[in-house]
């Protein structure tokens, strides 16, 4: 399972437990959550501009095309 991060704040959407103060249930992945997903520790940006965590280095990787 993969996470993502906003870039603003850090918080890190998590596949593996979703976001279920936003209705989403553990499990549910990054692809099924909608484009205007907020964040929901800043509410700044959205699932647009969040980035892909890498697990092995502990980076983020840009996924923004």
């Amino acid at each position: 399972m993969s996470k993502y991060q906003c870039p603003d704040c850090g918080y890190v959407y998590d596949e593996t437990t979703g976001c279920e103060e936003e209705g989403y249930a553990a499990g549910t992945q990054w692809e099924d959550i909608p484009e205007d997903f907020p964040c929901p520790e800043c509410f700044v940006r959205e699932k647009p501009d969040f980035e892909a965590v890498n697990e092995q280095s502990k980076t983020t990787i840009n996924n923004k095309g």
